[in-house]
């Protein structure tokens, strides 16, 4: 009988292919949920801890960034994707198949828990249920349902036609009960400010928790006195308010959203702006010098980005494996 061979220490330090993210092993799509329950738990005010804050992003440049920033999560936002990554307006343009493949990159390229936009669902209970069948395996930690009719438009334009209250619970239960992991977070945002006014938000909020939605969006309440009430009268589960830059609801800082109950503050596309912003002023930069060696100090230097990447890491990795399995040891 042939002696079993014991094979050898790997020549690779710990956890160096724990840190490839993107390629080596790291938190799985559960350990990831829990952690966004767990952040969820403890923002809710009154239970002890800080906000959640949700920065949004459109790649995995901005998911990066969002993660060495200290964000506990990050969002996918969905307007974000089809401005960013296919050059339109948010009106319902983006597929759901588009949608989740660039859930699954995203979620890849980070660490932290992903939440993912995902608009009505797509189309009624039965297209939610595969949408939520497809985020889960792309490993989002969360996904966002909206009761407007499909295609839907930006909860700060004007002009939105929402589905009966009755069918959006529907949508929420059967979405629930498509998670194959329990511990993934549903989402349910209405828009019903813009449509029928805050009491029908409300209203609403309430008739979704009832559902089974484990978070409450309200969009875009109008005045502080709004936000107050979103924040009294749908107290014990954990809100959302989303902050526009220019939008419909007022600018606060996040210790103020929470002094008036809400638990996550989400800045949708506050760094997609950003990166717009000081892009157009590189661009006209070049274009008007020809040069960019005098804005050297206005980018991130060549190591700094290469870090961002991992390519150290990755190239201590190569060097690593770059043998026969036999000669470790």
């Amino acid at each position: 009988m042939e002696e079993l061979v014991v094979p050898h220490t790997p020549p690779w330090e710990p956890g160096l292919l724990a840190s490839l993210t993107g390629v080596g092993p790291g938190p799985s799509a559960r350990d990831r949920r829990l952690a966004l329950r767990s952040a969820l738990a403890a923002a809710v005010p009154g239970a002890g801890g800080e906000p959640l804050v949700l920065p949004g992003v459109t790649d995995a440049l901005g998911a990066r960034l969002a993660e060495e920033a200290g964000f506990a999560a990050a969002y996918a936002t969905g307007a974000g994707l089809a401005n960013a990554g296919y050059g339109l307006p948010d009106i319902g343009l983006i597929s759901q198949a588009e949608v989740a493949g660039h859930a699954g990159r995203l979620a890849e390229a980070t660490r932290v828990p992903l939440v993912c936009d995902a608009d009505t669902g797509y189309g009624g209970p039965l297209a939610a249920m595969r949408t939520v069948r497809l985020l889960e395996r792309a490993g989002v930690a969360g996904l966002q349902l909206e009761d407007q009719e499909t295609p839907k438009r930006c909860g700060h334009f004007d002009s939105h036609a929402l589905i009966p209250s009755g069918h959006m619970q529907t949508k929420i239960a059967a979405a629930c009960a498509a998670r194959t992991d329990d511990a993934l977070v549903i989402i349910a945002r209405t828009d019903a400010r813009s449509v029928h006014g805050i009491d029908e938000a409300i209203e609403r909020g309430r008739a979704y928790a009832e559902a089974g939605a484990d978070v409450l969006f309200v969009e875009a309440p109008r005045t502080v006195a709004e936000l107050a009430r979103v924040g009294r009268e749908l107290a014990g589960v954990p809100l959302v308010v989303n902050v526009v830059e220019g939008g419909k609801t007022p600018q606060l800082t996040v210790a103020e959203y929470a002094e008036l109950g809400f638990a996550v503050v989400l800045f949708a596309n506050y760094l997609m702006r950003s990166m717009h912003f000081a892009g157009r002023e590189a661009l006209a930069h070049l274009r008007e010098h020809g040069e960019t060696a005098s804005r050297a100090g206005r980018m991130v230097g060549w190591a700094e980005r290469q870090n961002l990447f991992n390519l150290p890491r990755f190239s201590a990795a190569e060097s690593a494996l770059d043998r026969e399995y036999g000669s470790f040891g």
